[in-house]
């Protein structure tokens, strides 16, 4: 297969426990998990996998609520460059991450690039503190509550326990992209997802 590994910043495989909640004002996760402290999570090793347009697999079809209440399906996203991130308010890299996420969505959904968010534990509460806090103007579905439908949706292609993970959805809603672990930076997905778009330039 015309499968590319990009080598990113390197991130520590820890040993996984639950932790509920967010933290506060000062983000003690997002910052212990810079400062590299073992505070047990798990997460990829922030590898990127891009792959040809030829050897891309069928649309990934997935629904479900999402944290403001509303709904959300794959059919809303076709015919846009989608970005789709995995994560849950207690993950360390996933806050540490959220930043670039949101710079990223302020600087492509002009553009008509989409983003859902994800959340694989959280209650409806803890995800809208969660986009409080950050500043994240899109959608996460609650995937806990759906059976984590769209985790199955993805499986094969997202290992279910890897989080943070982002995918870069093409036009048609095939994977193009899937970075498993914590963003190196906004950088690292502005390239995929211009990458992305130019395929239909």
């Amino acid at each position: 297969m015309k499968y590319r590994k990009i080598a990113t910043a390197g991130v520590a495989l820890v040993a996984a426990i639950t932790i509920a909640g967010c933290s506060g004002g000062n983000d003690d996760l997002s910052q212990q998990w810079d400062e590299a402290s073992d505070k047990g999570y798990v997460s990829g090793d922030g590898s990127t996998l891009s792959i040809a347009p030829d050897e891309r697999t069928e649309p990934v079809e997935f629904d479900g609520d999402t944290e403001f209440g509303g709904t959300l399906s794959s059919a809303d996203t076709i015919g846009s460059v989608t970005v789709v991130n995995f994560w849950y308010a207690g993950c360390a890299p996933c806050r540490a991450e959220a930043p670039d996420l949101v710079e990223s969505y302020e600087e492509f959904s002009p553009e008509g690039v989409q983003f859902v968010g994800v959340n694989t534990r959280d209650q409806q509460a803890q995800a809208e503190q969660f986009a409080e806090q950050f500043g994240i103007e899109y959608p996460s579905i609650l995937d806990a509550a759906g059976g984590r439908a769209v985790q199955q949706a993805f499986a094969g292609q997202v290992p279910l326990n890897a989080v943070p993970t982002t995918l870069v959805l093409d036009t048609e809603g095939r994977v193009a992209h899937r970075v498993l672990g914590q963003l190196a930076d906004a950088s690292q997905l502005r390239t995929l997802i211009t990458e992305t778009l130019d395929e239909s330039a």
